[in-house]
C-alpha cells in the first residue's frame, strides 16, 4: 500500500486500511473543479462531434441502422469499458478485438475506438473521482507528458506503421504481467519509489497513440509492479486518460477526419454507461485480487498480440 508524508501533495507509498488521502477527499475544490471541466468538455465535444456528423445520423436512422448492429457496438463498448474502468487498461485493445470479431474492418475498428475513448475515459476519470480512486499528485506528474507523447505518437501514425513496436511493448507487457502477478502473491509487496514518472507517461501516451492503445498497460502495469497501490494507481491512470485520448484523438481527426460515426457513436453509449460500474468494481475488490487480474490480463493480450505479429 501507499503512504505519504504529505497527502496532499505527495504520491501515497502507503496508507491506512479505509483511509482515504486529502488530495481526493469530498471537500477539495480543485476535485470539483476537474469533475466540472470534464463534464463541460465532454458535453461540448459531443455536441461538436453530432453537429459534424449530422448528414450520417439523419442517413441512419432513415435507413434503420439503429437496431441489431447498433446495439452490438452499445455492447462492445460496455465491455471494454468494464475491464478498462475495472482494471486500469485495455479499452483500445479490447474494443478493437471485439469490433473485429464481429465483422467490423481493423481501420474502421481502429477510427471508432480513438474517438470514442474522448468520452468513455472522461465518463470513467469522473467515476473514478466520485469513488475517491484518484491522487491529485500522480495525476498531476501523468497529465502533461502523457499528453506531448500522445500528440507525437498520433503525428508519426499517420507516416509511419504502428506496427512496427507492438512486438517490443508486447514482450515489456508481458514481462510486467507476470511482475504484477508475483508481487500480488507475496505476503508483503515490496516498496520501490517511481523515480520517472514523466518519462514513463510519456512513453505511455505515445504508445497508446501509434500502437492503438497501451496508456493503461504501460503506465498502470509499471507503477503497479512497482508496489503502488492498485485502486489509486487504476484511478489516477483512468482520469490521465481522457486528457491523453482527447490529445491523440484531435490529432487524429485533424490529420485524417472523422470515419464510421455509428460505430463511434455504439461504443460511446456503451462505455459511458459502463463507466460508474467498473469504478465501483474497483472500490470492492481487494487489491491483491486486483492485481492478479490486471497481471493476467497484460499476459494474455500481449501473447494474443505477438501470436498475431508472428502469424
Amino acid at each position: 500500500m501507499l503512504h505519504s508524508e504529505n497527502p496532499t501533495e505527495m504520491i501515497s507509498e502507503t496508507l491506512p486500511e479505509n483511509t482515504v488521502p486529502e488530495n481526493i477527499s469530498t471537500s477539495d475544490p480543485s476535485r470539483r473543479w476537474i469533475m466540472l471541466g470534464l463534464g463541460l468538455t465532454m458535453v461540448v465535444l459531443l455536441v461538436i462531434l453530432f453537429i459534424y456528423n449530422i448528414d450520417v445520423v439523419v442517413k441512419s436512422v432513415q435507413d434503420g441502422v439503429f437496431t441489431g448492429d447498433f446495439l452490438i457496438y452499445i455492447l462492445v463498448g460496455f465491455l471494454a469499458q468494464t475491464i478498462d474502468g475495472a482494471l486500469g487498461m485495455a479499452y483500445g485493445i479490447s474494443s478493437t478485438t471485439f469490433l473485429m470479431s464481429v465483422g467490423v474492418n481493423p481501420a474502421a475498428a481502429s477510427a471508432s475506438v480513438h474517438i470514442a475513448e474522448v468520452f468513455t475515459a472522461g465518463a470513467s476519470g469522473l467515476s473514478h473521482l466520485k469513488f475517491k480512486n484518484v491522487n491529485k499528485k500522480l495525476f498531476r506528474n501523468l497529465l502533461i507528458p502523457g499528453v506531448i507523447g500522445a500528440i507525437l505518437g498520433a503525428y508519426i501514425l499517420t507516416s509511419i506503421d504502428g506496427k512496427v513496436i507492438k512486438p517490443f511493448i508486447s514482450g515489456y507487457l508481458l514481462i510486467m504481467g507476470g511482475v504484477i502477478i508475483s508481487k500480488a502473491l507475496k505476503k508483503k509487496t515490496p516498496k520501490k519509489k517511481t523515480k520517472n514518472i514523466v518519462p514513463l507517461a510519456a512513453v505511455g501516451g505515445f504508445v497508446d497513440a501509434i500502437g492503438g492503445g497501451g496508456w493503461g498497460p504501460v503506465v498502470a502495469s509499471t507503477l503497479i509492479g512497482n508496489g503502488r497501490d492498485a485502486k489509486y494507481t487504476i484511478g489516477s491512470v483512468n482520469l490521465a486518460e481522457f486528457f491523453i485520448a482527447l490529445a491523440g484523438a484531435g490529432t487524429f481527426t485533424v490529420m485524417m477526419g472523422v470515419n464510421n460515426f455509428i460505430i463511434t457513436l455504439g461504443l460511446l453509449l456503451g462505455g459511458v454507461a459502463a463507466a460508474p460500474f467498473a469504478a465501483y468494481i474497483c472500490t470492492k475488490i481487494k487489491p491483491k485480487t486486483l492485481m492478479i487480474m490486471v497481471g493476467i490480463l497484460i499476459i494474455l493480450l500481449s501473447i494474443r498480440t505477438l501470436l498475431n505479429v508472428f502469424k
